[in-house]
């Protein structure tokens, strides 16, 4: 039967003991096609340079960043008591008397002479301040700093860094101390010996890092909502303008007002004289 596919002859191998040795020698000595059909797929010689993993590599400076951020730092141990200093005479405090025990003298906690200069220095700037602002600061870059105190600076207001366990004592023996409650965070007071609110707020419209909180203007306590309603007045010299300017229409209308009522009494008299002399007389 035809089906029309080209016909395919089959070669028979001899399987004798001599086909057996033909091949052998043929594989040995023959030609190269034998040879590379029976080499095997996977070749394990490695030819050309070897590839070393085994040098020194820097690491990349994110992970090392990373790495830096996440070392454990382990404590520093308190040193022993044999090795503080001793307190000075009169500096005892006795602590085990309400327990029983009049040996129990530990010393008194004194405050540091830095910290004493750092509060005498904010109380001569708070004093010779009209406007106190408190304002929330965030992580700047120190040209933005730079920035910032040039631009306040034109306008005669200075950027004070103040940290909160300085000026906490001050405000507490203050009139500030209701500004208190606002220092939670990292804060930097703005101050100024003349009342800027407008100028402030504009500088400070332009920087979100620094947030306004309140502020002491005057002798008084303001929220921000407060300050920017000052900022709002007109300024001192164009309200003083205008209380000259009312008080001289005051001066003016006074002679027409003194001059008003003899007028209006000399118009009544003669109008009596009229009908006194009857109304034919004139």
């Amino acid at each position: 039967m035809e089906t029309g596919a080209p016909e395919v002859t089959l070669l028979r191998l001899p399987t004798g003991p001599c086909a057996v040795a033909a091949k052998m020698a043929a594989l040995g000595s023959g030609g190269a096609r034998w040879r590379q059909a029976w080499l095997p797929a996977l070749q394990l010689l490695r030819r050309g340079s070897k590839a070393v993993t085994r040098h020194w590599k820097a690491m990349h400076f994110q992970r090392q960043k990373l790495l830096a951020l996440t070392e454990y730092l382990p404590p520093r141990a308190a040193p022993p008591p044999r090795c503080r200093p001793r307190p000075p005479a009169g500096g005892l405090l006795h602590t085990g008397a309400a327990q029983g025990c009049p040996c129990a003298l530990t010393p008194c906690p004194q405050e540091d002479g830095y910290a004493r200069v750092l509060q005498a220095q904010l109380q001569a700037v708070l004093r010779a301040s009209r406007m106190v602002a408190v304002c929330q600061y965030n992580s700047m870059a120190e040209e933005d700093v730079a920035t910032l105190r040039h631009f306040l600076r034109r306008h005669d207001i200075h950027v004070k860094f103040v940290l909160n366990e300085v000026a906490r004592p001050v405000l507490e023996q203050s009139k500030w101390r209701s500004l208190l409650p606002l220092f939670v965070c990292r804060n930097i007071l703005l101050v100024s010996a003349e009342p800027r609110a407008r100028e402030m707020l504009r500088v400070l419209k332009g920087v979100p890092q620094v947030n306004l909180l309140g502020a002491c203007i005057d002798d008084t306590i303001l929220s921000r909502q407060g300050v920017e309603g000052v900022a709002r007045l007109p300024p001192l010299e164009v309200s003083q303008g205008q209380t000259v300017a009312a008080l001289a229409l005051l001066c003016s209308q006074t002679p027409s007002l003194l001059q008003q009522g003899p007028a209006r009494l000399t118009a009544l008299l003669e109008q009596h004289m009229q009908r006194l002399r009857g109304p034919g007389s004139r």
